[in-house]
């Protein structure tokens, strides 16, 4: 037998593996643990999404990759009446939670060796993470011209981001768009923060017509029910934008079997179709945030960006915090678990993110120790 390169020989470690011993300690604490470090939705399903849900749940037969023909009016119809953004229903393909598409984007777009992949410096792991899949190189840079002649097959961008919460703006938008076309290069804009905002500019998608001119050549945007809607547990979300980009990811994904349940693709539609319910769920999440950063601040912590999102990106005020484990640790023995700013590139040192997706209750527990502790 020939000798083989296991794929996971060519990732890092998981990173929230090496956050368990401060999630023990933290697990310790008198009155629990209040887990802040991972943005996992922690309130119900909206009722009318699981109606949807069980209602399809009679589905003997294979759904089809490209979705119901209601699922793909109702997300074409939430981009137009929320973000200004036109998009035929055929253009949109339902995904298996987006970050089954971060992860192979680059492999169902055809890169691999001698191909590369750019993401943000600050970054959700698994863009890189998707590159080296691929056999792509990730390269992290906020930049491009600092890229020089390199040849690049994908670029991702990231707005809202993850972990900071910084929006870009439309001109900044505008110049990736124009550098990645003269180059040939793709376009991958990860919006699953979009309905997030909370001061500032107002996040814009990547396909609205300010951005791109009215032509969705050499884009795509990817979006998720994850947050706006509680749908974490459902794997939901789609992928649109250029058609001809969307039907070679059609193609591929059909051979692949890449297919999203029919069940969930019932409330995906339902999903869209309903914005009170996402409208109250973004009020949950104001209130917890408005009460974290009170708390943070008052405890000497210092939040920069965090202008949208599901999250605080915050300094300790300990000089020394170093990689921001430290800070991690101290917050551990509050009971309080975050995640190290350089899970996300180590532009994060000396940073922690602080989900704002824990219950009303913990979210209380977590200011009263931060208050309790800086007194």
């Amino acid at each position: 037998m020939a000798d083989r390169r296991r794929v996971v020989d060519r990732l890092p470690t998981f990173p929230w593996d090496r956050l368990a011993p401060h999630k023990a300690t933290a697990a310790a604490h008198p009155d629990g643990i209040v887990d802040l470090s991972v943005g996992t939705p922690v309130d119900p399903v909206p009722e009318r999404l699981r109606e949807a849900l069980a209602a399809a749940a009679d589905a003997p037969g294979y759904p089809t990759t490209h979705g119901t023909a209601a699922l793909r009016a109702s997300a074409a119809g939430w981009l137009g009446r929320r973000h200004e953004v036109a998009v035929d229903p055929v253009d949109v393909l339902p995904v298996v939670g987006t970050k089954e598409l971060v992860a192979w984007l680059p492999t169902l777009l055809g890169l691999g060796p001698g191909d590369t992949v750019v993401h943000p410096e600050l970054a959700y792991p698994t863009y890189d993470i998707g590159a080296r899949l691929a056999g792509a190189t990730p390269v992290a840079a906020d930049g491009l011209t600092a890229l020089g002649p390199a040849p690049v097959g994908l670029v991702w961008i990231n707005s809202p981001a993850n972990p900071t919460g910084r929006v870009l703006g439309v001109d900044h938008l505008r110049k990736v768009v124009a550098w990645a076309r003269e180059r040939g290069a793709v376009v991958a804009s990860d919006e699953c923060y979009i309905d997030l905002g909370w001061e500032g500019p107002r996040p814009v998608s990547v396909l609205h017509p300010d951005v791109c001119g009215g032509s969705h050549e050499g884009l795509l945007a990817v979006h998720s029910l994850s947050k706006r809607s509680n749908l974490a547990g459902y794997r939901a979300g789609f992928v649109t934008g250029d058609p001809a980009l969307v039907a070679e990811l059609l193609a591929v994904r059909k051979h692949a079997g890449m297919i999203v349940p029919a069940p969930v693709q019932a409330a995906m539609a339902a999903a869209y179709d309903d914005d009170l319910s996402a409208r109250e769920q973004k009020d949950r999440y104001a209130a917890r945030r408005d009460r974290l950063r009170t708390a943070f601040e008052r405890a000497g912590w210092t939040i920069t960006h965090s202008e949208a999102g599901l999250y605080l990106w915050a300094a300790a005020p300990q000089p020394g915090a170093g990689d921001g484990w430290a800070a991690v640790a101290a917050l551990a023995e509050l009971g309080i678990l975050v995640a190290p700013g350089d899970f996300y590139g180590p532009a994060g040192a000396g940073h922690v993110r602080v989900a704002l997706t824990a219950t009303d209750e913990r979210v209380a527990a977590a200011a009263q120790r931060l208050e309790n502790a800086a007194a």
